[in-house]
């Protein structure tokens, strides 16, 4: 499968948070590169793994710029802007939609926040709603919508507010096996409808990561020479799904390779 890496989309360098006593981040260096496919629209889709209580939630929140690190950057875009809250769309694990308001009216409220007055808002949400296959729900309610239509409505809510760059907390938690594949089909449909687009999925789900991402990130922690942790999470694999053949394919989750990498990050776990 032939693709190329251009433009940088979005670099932490340095990333390093102390609260209180505690060093939950130290020393971190990530960048997403814009990953291209001769004849494909291919966006981007990471993976972020790593035991509870490393340090994911923390990170998630700086790299959307909702909270600043103590040391080092994090830029994003093709012009290696530095990230400020609004710039990075964030899906809770809960959707949270405005209840009062219809599917269309959602998605105009975001467009408008993002800057657009009313006319250019309600043009850009009609076209969100199509691209998002929602169209047969812009005047419904949330409380009418599945847990899967609330998902994509606020997904799409995001992708206005910030254009091309997303974070997922949790999206398959609590989901079953079915649910789960549709929500990476989802997912994938999504990153891939713009090239530009980049979401890092934060989960637990070890597999589903595995199924959805391009690039793995695993978190964990450096050990001295005695054995003993020292604090601060770090990047300690970065997994390139697409160079290792495992990206893009259908029916994945059914080969060996994909079996191994998923149990090579289980067996990590304990040590990180």
């Amino acid at each position: 499968m032939t693709f190329e890496y251009r433009q940088v989309l979005l670099k932490a360098a340095g990333v390093s948070l102390t609260l209180g006593k505690n060093v939950v981040l130290r020393d971190l260096d990530m960048e997403i590169r814009d990953c291209y496919r001769p004849g494909c629209i291919t966006g981007q889709i990471v993976g972020l793994l790593g035991p509870s209580g490393i340090g994911k939630t923390r990170l998630f929140r700086i790299l959307s710029g909702i909270d600043k690190p103590d040391a080092g950057s994090v830029l994003i875009g093709e012009k290696g802007v530095p990230v400020e809250r609004g710039m990075v769309g964030v899906v809770a694990q809960n959707y949270p939609l405005f209840e009062h308001r219809t599917v269309a009216g959602n998605l105009e409220l975001a467009a408008r926040a993002a800057g657009l007055d009313r006319a250019a808002a309600s043009e850009k949400a009609a076209s969100f709603l199509k691209r998002f296959g929602l169209e047969d729900r812009a005047d419904l309610y949330p409380c009418q919508l599945s847990g899967g239509q609330r998902q994509r409505v606020a997904i799409a809510q995001q992708f206005l507010c910030s254009e091309h760059f997303v974070l997922m907390d949790e999206p398959f938690s609590g989901l079953d096996l079915i649910a789960v594949e549709q929500v990476c089909k989802m997912i994938a449909e999504v990153a891939n409808s713009d090239e530009l687009n980049t979401m890092i999925v934060v989960t637990h789900d070890i597999p589903a990561a595995v199924t959805v991402a391009d690039t793995i990130w695993l978190l964990g922690r450096d050990r001295d020479e005695h054995g003993n942790i020292i604090p601060g999470a770090k990047l300690k694999k970065s997994y390139n799904l697409a160079e290792m053949g495992l990206a893009w394919r259908e029916g994945i989750s059914e080969t060996r390779e994909f079996m191994e990498v998923v149990h090579e990050i289980r067996t990590a776990f304990p040590s990180l």
